[in-house]
């Protein structure tokens, strides 16, 4: 993979496939896999649907940006509101971080990473948050739980576990394992480093500064 595709730049190394009524873009490695879980989750009484799959640079870039200004509320490690006017950029950027890929470094670039859910179990009048809570204890929890069980034999598993310093803990998102691995194989910090440099991104100075620390804790330290 070229970096443009390893940061989100391009996307032309995905496919459209339909999932449930929507299209989204994957690598095509991971086509088969993923409609294989679908069915067998709909087989379960399930209706898995994605709530985030391939996701550009651009919107990575938003969502990062509305954060830092303060446009989207920022979260700390158990989901609750920060006030962002009291915090420093730096502070502001290990709290998005928490939550949030850094453009160019999201998984969700690559076509392989999906947020899951299941339709059928979202109360009516609720809206989805994606939230651990809904996971561990909400409406997904069964849903959940039979996904924890079932998603290894589709070549899918469960990056982010709240591990060390990293990322929050996501039962929601699941990984291609041998397609996500190879384009984390071909990424490195230097790819990363160039895209950030040339990005109208908040908080540049010092995500620049932190950036090797960045890598290490919130791009490269995964549970396998």
């Amino acid at each position: 993979m070229t970096p443009a595709q390893l940061t989100g730049q391009s996307n032309e190394h995905l496919v459209e496939v339909l999932v449930g009524q929507k299209s989204f873009l994957m690598h095509p490695n991971v086509r088969d896999d993923l409609l294989a879980l679908q069915a067998a989750a709909h087989n379960a009484g399930f209706l898995c649907h994605i709530a985030s799959g391939f996701r550009p640079f651009e919107r990575q870039l938003a969502i990062w940006n509305r954060k830092m200004s303060g446009e989207t509320p920022l979260l700390d490690e158990f989901s609750q509101p920060l006030d962002s006017h009291k915090l420093s950029d730096e502070e502001k950027v290990w709290a998005i971080l928490r939550w949030s890929a850094l453009p160019g470094a999201s998984r969700h670039h690559w076509g392989t990473d999906f947020d899951l859910f299941d339709r059928l179990a979202i109360p009516e009048g609720t809206t989805l948050q994606l939230e651990p809570d809904e996971y561990l204890e909400g409406h997904q929890q069964r849903f959940y739980l039979w996904l924890k069980d079932n998603a290894e034999q589709f070549g899918f598993f469960f990056p982010f576990q709240g591990k060390g310093n990293g990322v929050a803990f996501e039962p929601w998102h699941v990984s291609h394992r041998i397609t996500a691995n190879t384009c984390s194989m071909q990424f490195s910090l230097a790819i990363l480093t160039a895209q950030i440099e040339q990005a109208p991104i908040l908080g540049k100075e010092v995500i620049l500064q932190r950036l090797q620390t960045i890598y290490t804790d919130y791009v490269t330290n995964i549970s396998q």
